[in-house]
């Protein structure tokens, strides 16, 4: 997308009447000075996907999903090929454990401590794209899938939209979007809130989960100055605040005994999770003698979560209560450039760098107990541990690559990049990169890839636990054996191939083999919903994606089918969180990880009818692991959504209206995402019930 900047006088930069068009605009008024700015044109220069795979969800697909923009970012993400859906948002692409690095208009935003899925906004979305793959050497650190979003931008007019979405489970959200631009100025803000009484994947199959309120609140801010048709300044900053009550299993059994309290039913447990994240982006954007785009942007997260125990509650029934606390605040910058050295190569080259800092504290109650944990009989008052930890964690990279085509028909990408990372431990890498498009005829396209991967663990959730502290208590850690975490280093491969079938039918094949050292995964080891990382001594993930799409006329479909296997052999970190048992058959098997899923598939059609949007999707699954060292699944999943949408004409002083009714798990279907067994696995998670919901929405101009 190009913006255009209009002006009645010169120079037109100066002009306070200049306003922020279309191109169309700017080629129907020949008598109006026109500049265009190259914002968008700068940064497609600066990144290239040469063998890597990529989805596309435009402004309008997005619009389309059953629940609209009003949609969370990882529930989106599950219509594309080979996203597999966890509990808590969690999602995992090509058989990694999250691993999703996430970028604004192609500046990285470090992750938070609960992940981006639920903190970003879709509202704020006019492109989103995964990209998965033998990615090229300009992605680092965090890459089994990229998901970079472009903003919206007061290049859509001077207005705004107002829209509010109600249903079951006592939902209410709204949304109001501000858009507009002067001179060269351009300003975007939208900020939703939103309340509801299914906030977490309930642990039981009701339809009406029992204490599990929730409230969210996220903001977005965009804001841009164009200095001349090739440089432009840009801020974003993000906030997201999200308020969770836990839900309870009724009829639980009481396994420990609490002085002054004989009886504790687990349906009236009160624990409580909050969660803040804020973000900022500065970036400078622009071309040089038509031949050099750059990109210098600097960036900044702070991200907190507090778990708040129900202090009598979770000792009687875990023998344990932990307050838990964790702070991450990261800032660093990222410097991309793009030289057209000639017709055959464009050279890419950058860096990163990032400092973070992470705070971790946990204040816990626990019942004296024998060498085994067993509670000591009459030891019914509890004593108080203090277990905090902070760490400074850096972080650098630099990149070189040259996308080259010494064909017509074939475009190469070979590079490297050097990363460092210093945190618990400290290593270097060196990982080179090469990938390779074809197009073997204009209706087909091969591609293929090598990508050496260095992944840094997530600093942001690792918390040292003074082992021997919890020692004689009812928190006694499972074994004794602490090894920090490391960074993990990987041998990937990709290939596939893209076929047009016919107007608007195309079919995509992929396959991958990922070889791993120092494997990382990460699990749910209490009851703070905060994942743990640890390394497995090695591993391995293959698979096979299929994918076919149809967009002709009144009808736009598609449809995805995965097949993955992603295995780890002995456990070489945070063993203390691992029972003995299951440390030795992991030590001499190799097991699948717990977010393992042979089958993952989506699909979906959306039919317009005299003005009438019909649509349906499903996402299908044949189950993560479960059981003693993940040697188990859990049953096949499918859950079938649809909506209807329309806009109602309210005249010339009314404008329009925009209405759509949506249903989610249109058949009831009750399923399991976990079962509260397998590797990391605290309790159950049922996927949603059936839900309706009426959304309405009314934009407006000045």
């Amino acid at each position: 997308m190009r913006t255009i900047l209009l002006g009645t006088a010169l120079p037109v930069l100066l002009s306070s009447t200049a306003v922020f068009a279309d191109e169309d605009t700017c080629d129907s008024n020949p008598h109006i000075s026109c500049i265009v700015i190259h914002p968008d044109r700068s940064r497609d220069r600066l990144t290239t996907e040469t063998g890597s795979s990529t989805y596309t969800f435009t402004n309008q697909a997005l619009q389309d999903l059953p629940e609209g923009n009003f949609t969370p970012v990882n529930e989106a993400l599950l219509r594309a090929p080979g996203v597999a859906q966890d509990s808590y948002g969690q999602l995992h692409i090509r058989g990694d454990h999250a691993d999703l690095q996430y970028r604004i208009n192609g500046i990285i935003l470090p992750e938070s401590i609960t992940g981006f899925g639920q903190t970003l906004d879709t509202h704020f979305a006019d492109r989103m794209e995964l990209l998965t793959g033998a990615l090229p050497a300009q992605y680092g650190y965090h890459t089994a899938g990229i998901i970079d979003i472009t903003t919206k931008t007061g290049s859509l007019g001077n207005g705004g939209n107002t829209s509010l979405m109600g249903g079951s489970n006592n939902t209410l959200e709204g949304n109001q979007t501000l858009y507009g631009s002067s001179g060269q100025a351009n300003l975007f803000f939208t900020g939703t809130y939103g309340q509801n009484d299914r906030g977490i994947e309930s642990p039981t199959s009701a339809a009406s989960p029992l204490h599990d309120h929730t409230v969210q609140d996220k903001e977005f801010g965009y804001a841009s100055y164009a200095f001349n048709p090739d440089t432009t300044l840009s801020f974003m900053a993000g906030n997201a605040t999200n308020r969770f009550e836990i839900p309870n299993n009724p009829n639980q059994s009481q396994n420990f005994v609490l002085s002054g309290v004989s009886v504790f039913p687990s349906s009236s447990l009160d624990e409580r999770q909050y969660e803040h994240n804020t973000y900022g982006i500065a970036a400078l954007q622009g071309n040089i003698n038509n031949n050099t785009s750059y990109q210098l942007a600097v960036f900044t997260r702070d991200s907190t979560v507090l778990f708040k125990p129900d202090v009598s509650g979770d000792l009687i029934f875990n023998g344990i209560a932990s307050r838990d606390y964790r702070e991450s605040v990261n800032s660093g910058l990222q410097n991309d450039f793009s030289w057209h050295a000639n017709r055959d190569n464009t050279v890419r080259f950058g860096w990163t760098a990032s400092y973070e800092q992470a705070t971790s504290n946990a204040n816990s109650l626990v019942f004296p107990a024998d060498a085994s944990g067993t509670q000591l009989p009459g030891a019914g008052t509890p004593f108080a541990i203090a277990d905090n930890a902070y760490q400074i964690a850096r972080l650098a990279g630099f990149y070189l690559q040259d996308e080259w085509s010494p064909l017509d028909k074939l475009t190469l990408n070979y590079g490297a990049r050097l990363d460092y990372y210093s945190a618990y431990v400290s290593e270097t890498a060196l990982s080179p990169r090469i990938g390779m498009i074809y197009e073997l005829t204009p209706e087909t396209k091969l591609h293929a890839g090598y990508a050496r991967y260095f992944t840094p663990p997530p600093t942001e959730l690792i918390a040292p636990v003074t082992i021997a502290q919890f020692a004689n208590s009812t928190g006694q850690l499972p074994t004794s054996t602490s090894s920090p975490v490391v960074p993990e280093k990987d041998n990937y491969f990709d290939a596939g191939i893209t076929q047009k079938i016919a107007p608007g039918l195309s079919f995509g094949m992929d396959a991958y083999y990922k070889q791993a050292h120092d494997l990382l995964d990460e699990g749910q080891f209490g009851q703070a919903l905060i994942f743990a990382p640890f390394n497995y001594e090695k591993g391995w993930v293959r698979g096979i994606e299929l994918t076919t799409d149809y967009n002709h006329g009144p009808v736009t479909a598609y449809a995805n089918f995965a097949l993955s296997t992603a295995m780890g052999k002995q456990v070489v970190s945070g063993q203390y969180n691992f029972e003995q048992d299951e440390l030795d058959y992991i030590h001499s098997n190799a097991v699948h990880l717990d977010h393992d899923q042979l089958i993952t598939g989506s699909a979906g059609i959306e039919y317009l009818l005299r003005g009438i949007k019909y649509s349906m999707d499903i996402f299908y699954g044949s189950g993560l692991r479960d059981g003693f060292a993940n040697t188990d699944h859990l049953p096949f999943y499918a859950q079938v959504n649809a909506g209807v949408a329309h806009q109602f004409d309210l005249g010339p002083s009314g404008g329009v209206l925009d209405t759509k009714l949506s249903i989610i798990n249109l058949f009831d279907r009750v399923y399991e995402i976990r079962d509260g067994s397998g590797i990391g696995v605290f309790a159950p998670q049922f996927g949603p019930r059936r839900g309706i919901y009426l959304e309405i929405g009314k934009s407006f101009s000045w």
